[in-house]
C-alpha cells in the first residue's frame, strides 16, 4: 500500500509532462523564446521543452523585450508601452495617443525599444517619427519619418536602433526597408520586391505583396528582412543585392505567409516568425544557411493563428 501511494505523485507529474509537450509540437533540440500572439491576446516566455514559463495578457502585440532586470516591454494596445516587472506590477508606462503633441491625433505604436541611458525608443505611426523618451515622459530625440503612403496603422512596423546609432525602419505600407541617421537623413534605402507577382489581398499563405514586417542589421554589415506578406526572408547587402533568400515552399512540409520577426545566430542558423500560416505549419522556424530545419515550434492551443512577436532567449 505504501509503495503504491508513493507512486502516485510521480505518475501525476508524468501526466502533467506529456500534456504539455502534446501542446507544443517541437522538431530539434527545445528553444527558450519570448512569444507574442494578437488572436489569445497572450505574451509569455517559453521553455525549451514547450511550456509556459511567465505570461501575460495583452492587447494588439507587435513588439516586445525581455529587458536585463527581468522585466518584460510590451504593449497594452497600439498606443501605450509598459515595462511589467515578474510580479505583474507596471513599473513605467508611456501612452503615445495622449502625450507630447499626439493628442486627438490617429496614433498606433508597432515597434520600440529600450536604448542608452534607460530612455526608451518608440517609433509612432500616423504621427510618422520616432522618439526617445526618459522615465518622465520627457522626449530627448525625435527623427521624422519618410513615408510615402502614410497610414496611421501602416506607417512602420519593427523599428530598431542599431550599433551605428541609426535607426533601421521596416515600412510596412510602402514595402521599403530605410536607414536613417540621427538627424533623420535617409542613409539607406531597399524597395522590398515583388519578383514579378501580382499583390493579392489577405493574411494567409494566398495573400501576396511586399508589406515588410523587420529589418535586423547584420554583423557582416548585410540587411536580414522579414518580407511580411512576401512569404520569404532576405539577406541583402549594402549595395542592395540578395545573396540569400527563403521563399515561401523553399522548407519541405512547411508554407511560410506572414513573416514577421527574423533573426540571426550565432551558429549562423536563422530563426524566422511563421504568422497566418494556419494550424497545419510551425509558428517560429530555425533554418541553416542550406536551408535546413533544424528546429520548428507549433502550439495551437496555447497560441493562434496570429504570433508576430517571437525572439529566442539565452545563448543563441
Amino acid at each position: 500500500m505504501k509503495k503504491f501511494i508513493s507512486l502516485r505523485p510521480a505518475l501525476a507529474a508524468l501526466t502533467v509532462l506529456f500534456v504539455l509537450q502534446l501542446d507544443a509540437e517541437q522538431t530539434g533540440p527545445g528553444r527558450r523564446f519570448l512569444a507574442g500572439d494578437d488572436s489569445t491576446r497572450r505574451l509569455a516566455i517559453i521553455a525549451p521543452d514547450g511550456s509556459i514559463e511567465r505570461e501575460l495578457k495583452v492587447g494588439g502585440i507587435h513588439d516586445a523585450h525581455l529587458l536585463a532586470n527581468g522585466n518584460i516591454l510590451t504593449q497594452q494596445g497600439f498606443q501605450k508601452v509598459v515595462e511589467i516587472a515578474p510580479d505583474g506590477k507596471v513599473v513605467w508606462e508611456y501612452n503615445s495617443g495622449k502625450m507630447n503633441g499626439n493628442e486627438g491625433k490617429r496614433i498606433e505604436v508597432h515597434a520600440f525599444q529600450r536604448v542608452e541611458n534607460g530612455l526608451t525608443m518608440i517609433a509612432e505611426s500616423g504621427a510618422g517619427r520616432i522618439i526617445e523618451v526618459d522615465k518622465d515622459g520627457k522626449i530627448h530625440k525625435e527623427v521624422k519619418l519618410k513615408r510615402n503612403k502614410p497610414n496611421a496603422h501602416s506607417d512602420t512596423r519593427l523599428v530598431r536602433k542599431i550599433a551605428n546609432g541609426n535607426y533601421l525602419v521596416a515600412h510596412e505600407a510602402d514595402g521599403a526597408v530605410r536607414e536613417y541617421d540621427s538627424a533623420g537623413k535617409v542613409v539607406w534605402e531597399f524597395d522590398v520586391p515583388l519578383f514579378d507577382k501580382p499583390k493579392k489581398g489577405g493574411h494567409g499563405p494566398d495573400g501576396f505583396g511586399n508589406a515588410v514586417f523587420c529589418a535586423v542589421r547584420l554583423g557582416n554589415g548585410n540587411t536580414l528582412i522579414g518580407g511580411g506578406n512576401g512569404h520569404c526572408v532576405l539577406e541583402v547587402t549594402p549595395a542592395k543585392e540578395i545573396v540569400w533568400k527563403i521563399e515561401q515552399n523553399d522548407l519541405p512540409g512547411i508554407t511560410l505567409a506572414w513573416v514577421t520577426c527574423v533573426e540571426r545566430l550565432a551558429n549562423g542558423n536563422t530563426m524566422i516568425g511563421n504568422c497566418h500560416a494556419g494550424p497545419n505549419n510551425p509558428q517560429f522556424i530555425e533554418v541553416t544557411k542550406d536551408k535546413k530545419v533544424v528546429w520548428s515550434f507549433k502550439d495551437f492551443k496555447n497560441f493562434g493563428n496570429s504570433m508576430p512577436v517571437q525572439h529566442v532567449l539565452g545563448a543563441k
